[in-house]
């Protein structure tokens, strides 16, 4: 399933307004949509894990959620605006979601060459507003970037 450019880069822009939404919210700013095969958008979401206290509430489970169930993934592009971490990348092939569009990941690297490697199709934007948004994110709050990967801070 080739993905065009133009396309990933729009549908990147409903992601970033899902992160810019949860970072107005107080949480961490990572969005995510869900594409369908026909290139709408079946459901989005953002991290949530602060405004929720529920740890499994990651930007690419709450667009997953939102879409509601279907029988098959295989035509859908999970768009997020940072590498999927091993959990979302998890729910990716556990799914078997046929691609993922990926903003960044000069900060976080993810599940990114697993997924590749087993079968998903990986375009990585490298879009350098979501880098900076991130980035800027992780400079002002690391302990709740860091509670959100799982590692301990520095």
């Amino acid at each position: 399933m080739p993905i065009a450019e133009g396309a990933a880069r729009d549908w990147l822009e409903d992601a970033r307004a899902e992160a810019l939404a949860g970072l107005a919210e107080g949480g961490i700013p990572i969005g995510a949509v869900l594409i369908d095969g026909d290139g709408d958008v079946l459901g989005r979401g953002h991290n949530r894990r602060v405004q929720d206290g529920d740890a499994s509430m990651h930007a690419e489970t709450a667009a997953f959620r939102d879409a509601g169930r279907r029988r098959g993934y295989g035509d859908c592009v999970m768009v997020t605006t940072l590498a999927p971490c091993w959990y979302c990348s998890g729910l990716v092939r556990q799914f078997g979601i046929g691609a993922v569009v990926i903003g960044e990941s000069r900060n976080f690297t993810g599940g990114e060459a697993w997924l590749a490697e087993n079968g998903t199709e990986v375009v990585n934007l490298d879009d350098p507003a979501c880098a900076e948004m991130l980035g800027q994110f992780i400079a002002a709050r690391p302990e709740l970037w860091y509670e959100d990967i799982g590692l301990e801070a520095d």
